[in-house]
């Protein structure tokens, strides 16, 4: 039997994607969930092969949801918003399917599960490219779900595969790329200016020579970031100067 969670915001939504699966007696439809927590409980606990997952969603978007998942299960999205279709196929979703969806297309979908899985096919890489959206981090810290907003966060500072997020509140740490941030941050207010930092330049009160043509950033918070000769270029841009 194959193992099938459902999370949609919209109960009634949800109900359609089981009212369709009926036609697909070697599913078993395991949970429903309505938001991104339940979701991911229902994930780790019942480790299904297929998700059907809604994007837009209270608490956490279906995005965000996947990226606290240590190991990903197939999914195929269910959404109202066509703007999230072209990260969904970068991200190496099984489809894409677009509210109100005909039993048709439905069936389309499963389908391509179903052949890709009899081919023993990888069908749940996500890839960088299912991208959170710029307004906030999710992380968990100490076994907690944590929510940082971008505008919060002093700098990023590189820690092999993971990023350490320096805040107010302290630091976290994040399993992603300085790249990935580099090229997801706001551009206008996070600089890149050194390959181990990314600073939000509303934090800068100071910038003092440092070595060999190299510079220093005294932060708000009394912090020093470096930046190297290469950056200082991106920097001076950003600032204006």
């Amino acid at each position: 039997m194959i193992k099938v969670v459902i999370i949609d915001d919209e109960p009634l939504a949800a109900e359609i994607v089981e009212d369709f699966l009926e036609s697909f007696p070697e599913l078993e439809v395991v949970q429903i969930c309505h938001d991104g927590f339940d979701g991911l409980k229902a994930i780790r606990n019942h480790e299904p092969d297929l998700v059907f997952l809604d994007v837009q969603m209270p608490k956490i978007s279906g995005f965000e949801m996947l990226e606290l998942l240590e190991v990903q299960p197939a999914v195929i999205f269910t959404t109202a918003f066509d703007e999230y279709a072209m990260r969904a196929f970068d991200a190496h979703a099984i489809d894409y399917l677009l509210k109100p969806f005909s039993k048709v297309r439905f069936e389309q979908a499963l389908e391509k599960f179903m052949r890709l899985k009899d081919q023993n096919k990888s069908v749940s890489r996500i890839s960088e490219d299912l991208a959170t959206p710029v307004e906030r981090i999710v992380l968990k810290d100490r076994g907690e779900i944590k929510i940082i907003p971008y505008n919060n966060v002093r700098y990023f500072e590189a820690n092999d595969d993971y990023v350490n997020i320096y805040t107010a509140e302290g630091k976290f740490l994040k399993n992603k790329t300085m790249k990935f941030f580099e090229n997801h941050l706001p551009p206008s207010l996070f600089v890149r200016v050194h390959r181990s930092y990314i600073v939000n330049v509303a934090e800068i009160t100071k910038i003092e020579p440092y070595e060999k043509d190299g510079y220093l950033l005294i932060l708000k918070s009394g912090g020093k970031v470096p930046v190297s000769k290469t950056g200082y270029p991106k920097l001076k841009l950003v600032l204006g100067l």
